[in-house]
C-alpha cells in the first residue's frame, strides 16, 4: 500500500498494479495493467510484466526507480470514456472443441468474439468439429479476435498453412495481446463503433500499451 501511494503522486499517467517483485517486502514493481498477468496463486510477487518490463521499482522509502516506457501525468482535465458493449465472449480453442458454441452465443446476441489460439495462432481446421467455417460464416458483420494462449511471444499465422487459412476468414490477430485484454479491448471498441473497418483498425492500434 505504501509502495502503490508513492506510484499515485509520482507523474506516471497509467493503469496498472504495484505489488510485491520478491518474496520479501524489500521493494515493489508497478506494473503496465495491460501487459500484468498473474503467474502464481499464492506467491506475494505473483504479478509479472509479460512481453514487457515493469513501468518501475518502487520501495517504502519512495525511492523510485524508472525501468520501462510509460504515460506522463499532465495538466489536463481527465475525461472517463466508458462506452462498453457487454456482449462479447472469450472462447478457448481445445482439441475436440466444438464451434458451435459460436451459434449459441450469436442466437444470445453477442457481438463478438476473441478466441484464444494455440501455438502461433490455431484453431481446429481440418478436425471433424472445424472452427474455420464458423468463424468464416459470421465474420463479414461480427468481429472475431484471434488472441495467443501461450503467455510470452506473439501470434505469427503466416508460417503454418492452418494459420493462413485462418486469416482468409477475416480474423484479427492480436499480435502479443493477451487474451483477457483483448477482451476488454474488443468490448470498449465495439461500445464506440460497430464498423468493421475501424474494428480491425483499432484493434491493431496501440492505445494503453497492450500492443509491443
Amino acid at each position: 500500500i505504501i509502495c502503490s501511494a508513492y506510484i499515485a503522486v509520482s507523474d506516471i499517467a497509467e493503469v496498472g498494479i504495484c505489488m510485491h517483485a520478491t518474496s520479501s517486502d524489500d521493494y515493489c514493481h508497478f506494473i503496465r495493467g495491460t501487459k500484468a498477468r498473474k503467474m502464481h496463486a499464492s506467491r506475494r510477487d505473483a504479478f509479472r510484466p509479460i512481453n514487457d518490463t515493469p513501468i518501475a521499482r518502487v520501495d517504502v522509502k519512495g525511492d523510485i526507480q524508472y525501468i520501462g516506457r510509460y504515460r506522463k501525468r499532465h495538466e489536463g482535465r481527465v475525461e472517463v470514456d466508458d462506452r462498453f458493449e457487454p456482449k462479447v465472449a472469450l472462447l478457448k480453442a481445445y482439441p475436440g472443441s466444438d464451434p458451435e458454441v459460436i451459434d449459441f452465443l450469436i442466437e444470445k446476441g453477442y457481438k463478438g468474439f476473441v478466441i484464444e489460439a494455440t501455438g502461433l495462432g490455431h484453431v481446429p481446421t481440418f478436425a471433424k468439429k472445424s472452427w474455420v467455417e464458423h468463424i468464416k460464416k459470421y465474420s463479414r458483420d461480427i468481429p472475431f479476435v484471434i488472441a495467443p494462449q501461450t503467455i510470452y511471444g506473439r501470434l505469427n499465422l503466416n508460417i503454418y498453412t492452418g494459420g493462413r487459412i485462418l486469416l482468409k476468414t477475416g480474423i484479427i490477430p492480436a499480435g502479443d495481446m493477451l487474451p483477457e485484454v483483448a477482451y476488454v479491448k474488443l468490448g470498449w471498441i465495439l461500445g464506440h463503433t460497430k464498423d468493421m473497418n475501424e474494428i480491425r483498425r483499432l484493434m491493431l492500434t496501440n492505445i494503453a500499451g497492450e500492443l509491443t
